[in-house]
């Protein structure tokens, strides 16, 4: 199982509502996270807009793969681009900077 860590930023005069619409995720969203291959999800957001992301999936590849092809993705991804800084034309799933794991504790 693939441990990913990746960074966004997220505009600070749009964190209030980064944060509501992940309070309600819409349900194929989710379910189509899940049939991809993304588990134990997890986003962090600092006050600053500093966006943490966390999840674990057999193959990273692949689940960004899998998303990709999903209609629900496209939707989503359109929806929440004005959201983030600096994706220079990318959506967020494309423009998301991974961090290299360095230690893990077992």
């Amino acid at each position: 199982m693939e441990r990913v860590c990746f960074l966004l930023k997220v505009r600070k005069e749009r964190l209030s509502d980064y944060k509501q619409r992940h309070e309600a995720v819409w349900e194929d969203m989710l379910q189509a996270l899940r049939e991809t291959g993304w588990h134990n999800y997890s986003l962090f957001l600092r006050e600053d807009g500093m966006l943490v992301g966390y999840l674990e999936t057999p193959d990273f590849a692949a689940a960004l793969s899998g998303m990709s092809q999903q209609e629900v993705n496209a939707r989503w991804q359109r929806e929440m681009a004005p959201f983030f800084e600096n994706l220079e034309g990318q959506r967020p799933d494309e423009g998301l900077l991974r961090l290299p794991e360095i230690f893990h504790l077992a």
